[in-house]
């Protein structure tokens, strides 16, 4: 039997395919981590018009083509990279209320990063922010957040809770967050006390999307005519009404 030897050529085609079956496969992972950053940009941009800051449609309906004209489609070779995402609103009821909302590059940030953001924060005379992470926080940079409020008021969020916006999925009922004037109102009218409302917990996710705070109540409608509670008809829809712990 006789063996054949591989010659230079063979050894050449063989280094060629192998390189394309690479650049295949790197090919793929960039459209898949182009897409996923798409998809957390935007349910971000969403979040932030939901909470009253200025967004606009453009940024809004962003397809996955403009956002890699706009920002690169090579994650591998950082084109882009997740803090070239970055966004900065102003609120449509006071343009100086703004908020930051970070996309730092490490899988699991720390303490360090946390102090870096709010040095950006504290130059730029902005006190909120919002920052994105891959993997989650270090039991100290998750200190570091309770330990700058009320000065900075850091949330954060994984990238897999905003690869879906959570208030569009079918079974979440629409929620919307009342003025305080508004809820003072509705406790006069039917002679209610705060304590009298039903809880939505702080960690709750939609709670969370909208940056809920102690005290403020939200009316929850949902596609049915029995609810624990009604407040007031929305034909065929009924109102409950939550207070947020």
């Amino acid at each position: 039997m006789r063996l054949r030897l591989f010659s230079q050529e063979d050894n050449e085609r063989e280094q060629k395919r192998k390189q394309s079956q690479l650049s295949k496969g790197k090919n793929m992972d960039d459209e898949a981590e182009c897409y996923k950053m798409w998809r957390i940009r935007r349910t971000i941009m969403q979040l932030c018009h939901d909470r009253g800051y200025l967004v606009t449609q453009e940024e809004l309906d962003q397809t996955i083509s403009e956002f890699k004209a706009q920002y690169g489609d090579k994650p591998s070779e950082r084109k882009p990279q997740r803090s070239d995402l970055i966004v900065l609103v102003a609120h449509n009821d006071d343009p100086t209320d703004q908020m930051f909302v970070f996309f730092p590059d490490e899988a699991k940030i720390g303490i360090k990063t946390i102090k870096t953001y709010c040095q950006r924060m504290q130059e730029e005379n902005i006190s909120r922010a919002i920052i994105v992470v891959q993997h989650g926080m270090t039991p100290s940079a998750k200190q570091a957040l309770v330990d700058m409020a009320p000065k900075y008021i850091l949330e954060y969020f994984l990238e897999s809770e905003l690869l879906i916006n959570i208030t569009e999925h079918e079974l979440v009922p629409e929620h919307v967050v009342m003025t305080p004037e508004e809820k003072s109102e509705l406790l006069s009218r039917y002679k209610l006390k705060e304590n009298q409302l039903m809880r939505i917990q702080a960690g709750d996710p939609v709670a969370r999307y909208y940056g809920l705070k102690r005290g403020q109540a939200v009316k929850i409608i949902r596609n049915s005519e029995t609810a624990v509670w009604k407040i007031y008809i929305l034909s065929p829809c009924c109102v409950r009404l939550y207070y947020n712990l």
